[in-house]
């Protein structure tokens, strides 16, 4: 079967950018259910970012760690909608792979 390149977005970069982010999140001071609330997913996702089980594949160079600490700062400061969040995401994916976005799924 082949695989998408699609495949490997969901199963191991965004899993990277959410554990890196959930890290920063914390770093600031920011509790594990409050980062589990601003991210939309479940605290024990958190729990298992924090300690390497999950999202661990993936170390990030110095320019997409700068956008994901700019990223923790701001969701520190402001409420960011899904939407907004989901913008982010999909800017920090395009870095990662070279555009500036995912062609199929994100909207400018």
């Amino acid at each position: 079967m082949v695989k998408a390149p699609c495949q490997d977005i969901v199963m191991n970069i965004i899993p990277a950018i959410q554990a890196t982010l959930a890290a920063e999140l914390v770093g600031l001071g920011i509790s594990q259910v409050q980062v589990a609330k601003a991210l939309s997913v479940a605290p024990s996702a958190i729990s298992q970012y924090l300690s390497g089980k999950r999202g661990y594949r993936i170390v990030f160079d110095d320019e997409i760690m700068v956008i994901i600490k700019n990223l923790a700062k701001e969701i520190q400061t402001k409420n960011l909608s899904e939407e907004e969040l989901e913008r982010k995401f999909c800017e920090i994916c395009g870095v990662i792979r070279g555009t500036e976005g995912c062609s199929l799924s994100c909207k400018e």
